[in-house]
């Protein structure tokens, strides 16, 4: 079973059970969470898995970047990609909650420069992600969520 760090507690829950209590604080908050999320740009986003078709939620921090969001498939560094990030490949048309707002957008992967440009200022804003940089020998995707048309 996968488990993760409670923010701050030194408790460990299921990762379902983790998103869950993140989810409910982000929507009873406006958007605002605490603990290791204090602070920091979170949304929800929503996928359809790619096999199932159900609909999913995951909280995740974003950088906002020219007119849309970036989001990064750390999987806090583990050896595979998360399976949001697979969801969105199936299928790109996703929606994102952002504070009180929901929104349509359209998922692409940043390749190439853009790529390099939002992980450096990423992990330069927040280092845990070079952390998980170092941790893993895939090359984390960032993902570019735009405006859906």
């Amino acid at each position: 079973m996968v488990v993760q760090k409670a923010a701050g507690r030194g408790e460990e829950w299921p990762v379902s059970d983790w998103n869950d209590r993140v989810i409910s604080e982000f929507r009873a908050n406006g958007g605002q969470v605490g603990g290791q999320f204090a602070g920091a740009p979170l949304l929800l986003l929503h996928t359809v898995g790619a096999k199932s078709g159900q609909p999913r939620v995951n909280p995740m921090m974003y950088q906002e970047v020219d007119g849309g969001y970036a989001v990064f498939a750390s999987k806090a560094g583990a050896p595979t990609n998360p399976d949001w990030y697979h969801n969105l490949l199936v299928h790109p048309r996703v929606r994102a909650e952002i504070g009180t707002d929901t929104v349509e957008l359209v998922a692409r992967v940043a390749t190439g420069e853009e790529r390099e440009r939002i992980w450096d200022a990423q992990k330069a804003a927040y280092p845990g992600f070079a952390d998980y940089e170092r941790k893993t020998t895939r090359q984390i995707p960032v993902v570019v969520l735009e405006p859906a048309p």
